[in-house]
């Protein structure tokens, strides 16, 4: 196999309560990639529709992440990629992700699985530190594994996969702004009280506790952020009263997607999700603000062929 082509999921980092070590993928929404053999030993970037990104290797997510694996690798030769992105940059469902995550899962499928998805989370996250200056693994890791992961650790790098209810959607709005996650990292807090930490603990406990047990309920108890959604949500238009109008429709739960301005509501069933969706979009259609809207499923597989 010479070239493949590849469906590079969007993502939902956080999930409320998990700031830098919770992520979901979704299923409806994401990018797709070709990545074809060549024979010099490089990474090179012939063409990107749908955005305005840089073609040099070294400026580039899906470049970056690209070399990190071929550092790793017994192989002679490199790889060309094509990139047609679907993810807007900035929108906070893991648009570079998407990038790294898509090149290094299919140079892995090109040269035959020599790497776990682990590693492949790991040159992936290089490619997350380009963009944000942060090499972080929440939106790389349900990329790459599907479904939901939890980071568990980042010194050494322990990924855990955890099951997905059923009938679990999400309904994804993108306000038409754009929030560098770089810029919404900075305005964070470094510390937080012992109270908070125990009430975040908790959710987060409860938020896998109810993954695995397919208590919905439970799951709507547990998306509460009492760390960063408070600072962030002071930067998305509308976020309070989308907040209120999701929970109204019959969310379980609602939250800020990644570092914003993208926000992410779970509901049990496709038609409480597409009647969130309605009540998402009346919010920003009151307050004159232009989004795009997704409603999808829980993609479990992660980057696949196509």
């Amino acid at each position: 196999m010479e070239e493949l082509k590849v469906f590079c999921p969007a993502t939902v980092a956080n999930v409320s309560c998990g700031f830098d070590v919770l992520g979901l993928a979704l299923d409806s929404v994401g990018d797709e990639m070709t990545v074809r053999k060549i024979p010099e030993n490089t990474i090179r970037i012939t063409k990107i529709t749908g955005q305005k990104l840089p073609l040099e290797t070294n400026r580039n997510v899906s470049g970056v992440a690209g070399l990190a694996l071929l550092e790793k690798s017994d192989y002679e030769g490199g790889f060309e990629i094509e990139i047609h992105k679907r993810i807007k940059p900035g929108s906070g469902i893991g648009s570079s992700a998407a990038s790294s995550a898509g090149a290094v899962w299919a140079m892995n499928e090109l040269l035959g699985k020599p790497f776990s998805n682990l590693e492949l989370v790991q040159f992936a996250m290089q490619g997350e530190k380009l963009a944000s200056d942060v090499a972080h693994a929440d939106n790389v890791a349900p990329a790459i594994y599907g479904g939901f992961t939890l980071v568990r650790s980042y010194q050494p790098l322990d990924i855990i996969s955890i099951p997905t209810p059923e009938e679990l959607f999400a309904t994804v709005i993108h306000p038409q702004i754009e929030i560098k996650t770089s810029d919404s990292r900075k305005i964070l807090k470094t510390t937080i009280t012992l109270e908070k930490g125990i009430q975040q603990w908790g959710n987060v406990g409860g938020l896998i506790a109810g993954l695995f047990q397919n208590d919905y309920d439970l799951i709507g108890r547990s998306l509460q952020d009492y760390i960063v959604e408070p600072i962030r949500s002071i930067l998305i238009p509308g976020f309070d009263s989308i907040k209120v109008n999701t929970r109204e429709a019959g969310a379980l739960g609602c939250g800020i997607s990644g570092s914003g301005p993208s926000i992410f509501a779970l509901s049990k069933g496709k038609h409480t999700a597409l009647q969130v969706a309605d009540a998402m979009k009346e919010t920003y259609k009151n307050i004159g603000v232009d989004f795009d809207i997704h409603v999808s499923k829980i993609n479990i597989e992660g980057v696949k062929r196509i």
